[in-house]
């Protein structure tokens, strides 16, 4: 049995297709190394045996590519590690000084949050923007920024 061509074609759209009812992005990986495939066996005869390590080996290499690459890199903890909140800029909407908390607000929310009480070492007025430097238990401490 030689395998034409457009086999792989169709190969590639049925796992590309597949994906919409498995979303874990692994299908599609492997239904592209197919159309590519099928794209190289009409331009250059192969047998069955360099098709499929073809398509074996390039569905590996998409599927690392896509998993180093493309995929988004969280902290090494994990999702709502509080590092991810170092750096963040946010509006006091409380005055915060030593010894007194104030609040502030973030306009995308951080650590699942957008408002949190915070701790400074010099005064912070309301109405000012405040960068945060440190996580201290349930407070964000934060400075003048």
């Amino acid at each position: 049995m030689s395998v034409q061509w457009w086999y792989w074609i169709v190969l590639g759209c049925v796992l590309c297709l597949a994906e919409l009812a498995v979303p874990a992005l692994i299908l599609i990986w492997l239904g592209l190394a197919a159309l590519i495939t099928g794209v190289l066996v009409l331009v250059l005869p192969l047998s069955l045996t360099l098709q499929l390590v073809f398509w074996g080996a390039l569905s590996v290499a998409l599927t690392v590519v896509f998993l180093r690459y493309f995929r988004s890199r969280g902290s090494d903890a994990g999702p709502g590690h509080s590092a991810e909140a170092i750096g963040e800029i946010g509006l006091v909407t409380r005055a915060a000084e030593p010894y007194v908390r104030g609040e502030i607000l973030f306009q995308k929310p951080v650590l699942g949050a957008d408002r949190w009480p915070c701790v400074a070492d010099a005064p912070i007025s309301q109405g000012a923007r405040a960068r945060v430097v440190a996580v201290e238990g349930s407070a964000l401490r934060v400075e003048a920024g």
